[in-house]
């Protein structure tokens, strides 16, 4: 998700790519955009960009011609400031008209030719923009540009509810660190190693207002080093004194000084981005989600706030991933397989709910039935039967010889 340095990064790109570039006509937004529509239509304006902390903010100045005939035209007359809001994921990126991006949702057109669109791309339709809008009032100070007033602002509230929660979900608040999220917390707490869960208060109370690291020198620490067995050799080591506040502040700049590494919608390069990450989504890490849900890396311990009966998404998040972007042909053949098989199994569960009660008993008992006519009986060898069975046998043996004797008798009398 972009955060401060994201955003200020986005508002140098679109500087530094409209500088001398004159736009045209009026503010298209695409059909799918729930945002609202851009009232704005000049027949040449210029388009600058500034950031504070989560937002940015365009302004569309129109340039050249008479202010009355502009407004007898319909156009208009005066600049229009329109603030942004990234989401999820969103940039703006300068192209040509005939390579304008797919989720590209807010368009600016210039006035040369071949045209080329400035456009804000979001994928997933997270973000959002405010036409004539002002800076949220409700975020605090800028963490990278307002620093003295962020300082402030956080430790002249410190009574506040807000600060009963863990450090690391009050870093998310807005209202008092404007700027930092997800990633910037993880790297901010892991280099101070303070536990994410532990009580926000705690953290900060006993602060100075005024940053008093600024006037400061670096302090040399002297560390003993054993080389041999009989040499000892002293190593002066710079040591700067710090806190989390002053850290909110610093570590974003740093994100800021990697340039278009950090933010570069042309290329997508991301290499430097990721060899800056210390603990943010880094193999070795811990991973725990907090009490909002939002997924946070550490360290050692975790605090004594921490959720209870909450596992660490990871392993479910990788296994999720490899699954999500196998595409082998064996892996194709087992979906085809498991769609296969679902499909047939939701017909079977169809047909046994539409299929009534008393036709659905009537069926079975004619099946009963047929296979009852077409099975042979069985016979069963119970000590009954087999008495039976000798019984018959020995009454037929008997008349036998009966039969036979009788017919001997008759053979003699006949001689």
């Amino acid at each position: 998700m972009p955060e401060g340095p994201e955003l200020h990064l986005a508002s140098c790109y679109v500087n530094k790519m409209c500088d001398g570039v004159v736009f045209t006509g009026a503010v298209r937004k695409s059909e799918v955009s729930k945002s609202p529509d851009v009232p704005f239509n000049s027949e040449a304006y210029r388009i600058t960009a500034t950031s504070r902390g989560k937002e940015v903010k365009l302004t569309l100045t129109p340039i050249g011609g008479d202010s009355k005939r502009r407004v007898k035209a319909g156009q208009a007359d005066q600049p229009m400031d329109i603030i942004f809001r990234f989401g999820m994921s969103g940039f703006f990126r300068l192209t040509s008209e005939d390579e304008l991006p797919k989720h590209s949702h807010l368009r600016f057109y210039s006035k040369e030719k071949p045209c080329r669109v400035l456009s804000f791309v979001d994928a997933r339709r997270f973000g959002t923009w405010h036409p004539n809008g002002t800076w949220q009032p409700d975020r605090g100070p800028c963490i990278m540009f307002e620093y003295k007033s962020f300082r402030e602002n956080v430790l002249s509230h410190l009574s506040d509810r807000a600060f009963d929660r863990p450090i690391c979900e009050v870093m998310l608040n807005q209202k008092y660190f404007n700027g930092i999220g997800n990633y910037l917390r993880a790297e901010i707490l892991y280099r101070l190693n303070i536990p994410p869960f532990v009580c926000a208060r705690t953290v900060l109370e006993g602060l100075e207002s005024e940053d008093l690291c600024e006037s400061e020198k670096p302090v040399k620490k002297e560390f003993s080093d054993v080389k041999g067995s009989d040499r000892i050799t002293k190593v002066k080591v710079k040591e700067e004194k710090t806190d989390l506040l002053r850290l909110s502040h610093t570590v974003p700049l740093e994100v800021v000084s990697l340039g278009g590494k950090g933010y570069d919608p042309e290329k997508a390069d991301y290499s430097g981005f990721q060899a800056w990450l210390q603990c943010y989504s880094v193999d070795g890490m811990k991973s725990v989600r907090d009490h909002n849900g939002r997924t946070m890396w550490f360290q050692g311990d975790s605090g004594p706030m921490v959720p209870k009966d909450l596992k660490s998404p990871k392993a479910k998040k990788r296994v999720k991933k490899e699954d999500d972007h196998d595409y082998t042909d064996k892996k194709k053949v087992s979906r085809g397989r498991s769609k296969s098989t679902l499909k047939r199994k939701l017909i079977k569960e169809e047909t046994v709910i539409k299929t009534p009660k008393k036709e659905k008993d009537a069926r079975l008992k004619e099946a009963g039935s047929k296979r009852r006519k077409t099975e042979k009986p069985q016979e069963i060898n119970t000590p009954h039967r087999e008495k039976r069975s000798t019984a018959r046998r020995r009454k037929s043996s008997s008349n036998d010889t009966a039969a036979g004797s009788q017919r001997q008798s008759r053979r003699m009398s006949s001689k």
